[in-house]
């Protein structure tokens, strides 16, 4: 039998936000009525074993073997902190408001694909995987964020397969396009892409160049800025997959994503102290 090697590793996360979630676990223990002592972790470190997962990726493997206990109750663990931070994602409406108030110019709407490699399903049509992404070549889900002007995330949609495009997803989510006609006004507008020229009443868009026609200088003046106000858009998606690796490539059942996507910028938002 090979020894085994420890070695010293640091978890890139403030330690109030480990006392944030350890604070929600421990709530969440006392409210099912789990009595003291009879779970393998303390809340702090299981704290440790959900952070560990969303900032580094680590496998459910690893952390079951670096805290003494089985898969099954790893797992466990990790959906019990999965879904305690979902519950504290904001309503849209909320999220709105809050960016309304501390005067943003605009919000920026874009759908980004968590990639996924638990799924296979037929689609509508034979031969159609239903989360395979035709423009993103992998199986994954569809998730809609909204951010600020500088590329801070806000609100995360729920997941939809990957195979569908943004406006249908948009459209899919029904309290999205109603928060949005209610808090976006010329005071807060929303930018998208062409992604979502099926709500031009919701959204600033670019302006589309006409079949075997020409942009106007007035138009592509207008296409640019569009251009550069929205670009923080792609930073949002960005900074969530570079902050919490296991965004990059869910190994999870599918129907977990939306709820990861929520929890990952709730963990942002207190690791940063920010949230608009």
């Amino acid at each position: 039998m090979t020894s085994s090697v420890t070695y010293s590793a640091v978890l890139d996360v403030r330690r109030e936000t480990v006392v944030f979630l350890s604070s929600l676990l421990h709530a969440h223990r006392r409210a099912v009525g789990t009595r003291t002592g009879t779970r393998a972790l303390s809340c702090f470190r299981q704290a440790i074993l959900v952070l560990r997962w969303f900032l580094d990726g680590t496998r459910l493997a690893q952390l079951a073997r670096d805290n003494g206990i089985s898969r099954s109750t790893a797992y466990d663990y990790l959906h019990e902190g999965i879904d305690l931070l979902a519950e504290r994602k904001p309503s849209l409406h909320t999220a709105l408001l809050a960016a309304k108030m501390a005067g943003h110019t605009h919000i920026n709407v874009d759908g980004t694909l968590l990639s996924t490699d638990r799924c296979h399903i037929p689609g509508p049509t034979p031969g159609v995987d239903l989360w395979w992404s035709g423009k993103h070549h992998h199986h994954g889900g569809n998730v809609q964020i909204v951010s600020t002007p500088d590329g801070w995330p806000i609100w995360a949609s729920d997941v939809r397969p990957g195979r569908e495009h943004d406006t249908t997803c948009l459209r899919t989510h029904e309290d999205m396009l109603p928060a949005l006609r209610e808090w976006t006004d010329d005071d807060l507008p929303a930018l998208a892409d062409l992604g979502y020229e099926g709500e031009p009443d919701v959204f600033i868009l670019p302006i589309k160049k006409p079949d075997g026609g020409k942009l106007t200088d007035a138009q592509r003046q207008h296409n640019w800025l569009h251009a550069y106000a929205r670009a923080r858009a792609e930073q949002a998606n960005s900074l969530l997959k570079t902050t919490f690796k296991a965004l990059r490539r869910i190994s999870l059942s599918p129907d977990v994503i939306g709820k990861i996507a929520a929890a990952a910028p709730v963990l942002l938002h207190v690791d940063h102290a920010r949230t608009t």
